[in-house]
């Protein structure tokens, strides 16, 4: 029906411009000279309202259609001449952009590589603390976990002072209290008593009579004199040293007298009280050990040997001790050489490092020996885990974080395991290795890594 009525529209603006030529050729020439361009400019006008009209008919129709049908080619059409115009313009080509792939999750090719790297598990000092992880570093040495021994931990004899004075004391005061830390030069006990200021004014004299005999010239005094005087007073302040009295409490003693009849017990090195037996008003013997001081940062251990075992024990070489859960490594630093006549062992001692003071004196481990014929590293059950595939793993630390590393478990006795696979010199997580999973499974559960 809209495509009558414009045609009729269009055949009755041709019969109105026919009629108005005829008119203009009845009238006279002159007059037709007169008005060529008006007559021009109206029929253009009325030409390109016709051509816009008829315009309208053929492209409304084809419009409405193409979007009743949903098709778009229309539109793309136009935006790809609109593009190759723009082009041919400004003289540059343009290349299509690679629209962005969507998994269907709002992840596009950028979210796929991500999720496609493999992060380490990165923990802070405080997180590392309550997870209980624990990092030790491996050795080249091997060890067997055949070749076991038992052992006992022992203080460290280079590391521990017996405080005795070698006088008569009477325990006037204490200061500490037994399996206390205490640093050098702290107080520990306050003793004097008969004997104690009988040696400290016979000091006092001393050095006060050989600081006189100094005083006088060659030839006022005669050489033995002058000797005799210097060893008496150098003999009164070796006794208050065997006193336990330190140098400087010396160098005031002799300076203010009146403290006569006291002095303070101080300790001697960095280290934690045993063996305290001091009580307040109890008079002790000279030579008797008022308590005992250990640096517990560094313990021996004291192994029973078989002779077939010693064989292969050299001085200098290294060794595992654990105790309990824990697995510390050790040096070798002494064997006797000797067999025990009942037991026909020999023993071995042992130095560890004890940071944190972990262990103690007095607990029972066991000495695994380095073997050089069957390769691997000792680690206890607390350092392998199971990956996803079934196979054993271990978590190596580095500048990335934790990550698991497949191991090859070659023996298993007593919750130890003889591991392959693994670099000398590598940081493994012996301890707190079960979270680290728990943490690595979590990570790995969702496809995206979110």
């Amino acid at each position: 029906m809209k495509t009558r009525v414009l045609n009729r529209q269009s055949i009755s603006t041709e019969n109105r411009l026919n009629s108005m030529s005829k008119d203009m050729k009845n009238q006279p020439q002159t007059q037709i000279k007169s008005t060529p361009f008006h007559l021009n400019a109206i029929a253009r006008a009325m030409s390109f309202a016709f051509l816009m009209t008829l315009t309208t008919a053929v492209v409304a129709p084809t419009t409405a259609f193409a979007g009743e049908g949903h098709d778009h080619g229309s539109e793309t059409v136009k935006t790809e001449k609109v593009v190759a115009a723009h082009s041919e313009e400004d003289g540059h080509e343009h290349e299509a952009e690679p629209a962005t792939e969507d998994d269907g999750h709002g992840h596009g090719a950028e979210g796929e590589e991500e999720s496609g790297e493999d992060h380490a598990l990165k923990l802070t000092d405080e997180q590392k603390a309550l997870a209980g992880i624990e990092v030790t570093q491996l050795s080249e040495e091997s060890f067997s976990l055949e070749a076991v021994a038992t052992a006992t931990l022992v203080v460290d004899r280079d590391r521990t002072m017996a405080l005795a004075p070698q006088l008569d004391v009477r325990v006037l005061e204490r200061h500490v209290v037994p399996g206390q830390e205490v640093s050098k030069g702290d107080a520990l006990l306050t003793l004097g008593g008969v004997a104690v200021a009988q040696a400290q004014a016979d000091y006092i004299n001393a050095a006060a009579e050989w600081s006189r005999v100094n005083r006088m010239g060659k030839s006022a005094v005669s050489a033995s004199r002058r000797l005799q005087a210097q060893v008496d007073a150098e003999l009164k302040r070796a006794i208050l040293e065997a006193m336990k009295m330190t140098p400087e409490q010396i160098t005031q003693l002799e300076s203010n007298p009146s403290t006569i009849g006291s002095y303070q017990l101080l300790a001697p090195i960095n280290g934690r009280v045993q063996q305290d037996l001091a009580l307040l008003g109890q008079v002790i013997a000279a030579g008797t050990a008022l308590m005992q001081l250990t640096d517990e940062s560094h313990l021996w251990v004291e192994a029973q040997v078989t002779p077939a075992q010693s064989e292969n024990i050299s001085i200098g070489s290294k060794a595992l001790v654990r105790v309990g859960d824990r697995t510390l490594e050790a040096k070798i630093i002494g064997r006797s050489h000797e067999l025990n006549s009942v037991t026909r062992t020999e023993q071995i001692l042992v130095s560890l490092e004890n940071p944190g003071h972990v262990i103690h004196a007095g607990q029972f481990a066991e000495l695994y020996l380095p073997n050089s014929v069957q390769g691997g590293v000792i680690l206890p059950d607390a350092a392998l885990t199971r990956g996803g595939d079934g196979d054993w793993q271990v978590f190596v630390e580095d500048e990335d974080g934790f990550e698991a590393v497949e191991v090859e478990v070659v023996e298993r006795q007593r919750g130890m395991n003889l591991v392959r696979c693994l670099a000398p010199g590598s940081n493994v997580v012996v301890s707190g290795a079960f979270f680290l999973a728990s943490e690595q499974a979590k990570s790995g559960f969702d496809i995206h890594n979110h």
